[in-house]
């Protein structure tokens, strides 16, 4: 008898155990993308600042010569 009664405690026990906390809900979060900022750097100021370092250092010869 007494371990037909330890039996079921035993049971019990352990159902409540695994029920304890209740069901968990998992909610899905939306993904949060970075925005490009505005201030980025793009390919118009380099093709300036490589044609303004071609007329310093390439532009034309105003020496004439002399003979």
């Amino acid at each position: 008898m007494k371990k037909i009664i330890a039996s079921v405690m035993a049971l019990t026990l352990a159902a409540s155990a695994a029920t304890a906390g209740g069901p968990v809900v998992v909610a899905e979060e939306p993904e949060v993308v970075a925005e490009k900022p505005a201030s980025s750097v793009g390919i118009l100021p380099l093709l300036l600042v490589g044609v303004v370092l071609c007329v310093a250092l390439c532009g034309g010869d105003d020496d004439e010569d002399q003979r």
